[in-house]
């Protein structure tokens, strides 16, 4: 069984949800080697989080942003965590609701993901910065 650990450092980007299915791939030239395994895509962060979802249509994209921000709204005034700003801890939420991992099996030297799959770095904040993920995969 082959191991491979790569990490990845993802440009700051906007409030949103946006499609990191690419730049996952480029990081890794070495799955295309890999008959049959599992790969695991961890955020090191804990205001922003992954997904896998809707891969064609960006208007999911903007849905999933409404909706959260719906679901989990800024100045709460029962919120204590606000060092960083209104969308500090309706950020931490959020990821905890989405999560900091996705685990995807490995066929063929390929993501088995769906035909519509696509990973997803959920941005929660306004100005969270580049974001670090770190790749592992195993197989062989």
């Amino acid at each position: 069984m082959n191991f491979i650990q790569q990490p990845l450092r993802l440009k700051a980007r906007k409030r949103g949800f946006h499609l990191i299915t690419a730049e996952v791939l480029q990081a890794l030239p070495q799955l295309r080697e890999m008959k049959v395994g599992m790969c695991q895509v961890f955020i090191q962060h804990t205001s922003a989080s992954l997904t896998l979802n809707e891969n064609a249509d960006p208007t999911v994209r903007q849905d999933f942003e409404t909706f959260f921000n719906k679901a989990v709204p800024e100045n709460d005034p029962d919120y204590l965590h606000n060092y960083e700003g209104d969308d500090d801890m309706p950020a931490h939420l959020k990821a905890a609701l989405l999560g900091s991992s996705v685990l995807i099996p490995i066929q063929h030297g390929r993501l088995a993901l769906g035909m519509w799959q696509g990973i997803y770095l959920c941005e929660h904040r306004d100005d969270g910065g580049p974001r670090n993920l770190l790749i592992t995969t195993w197989g062989e």
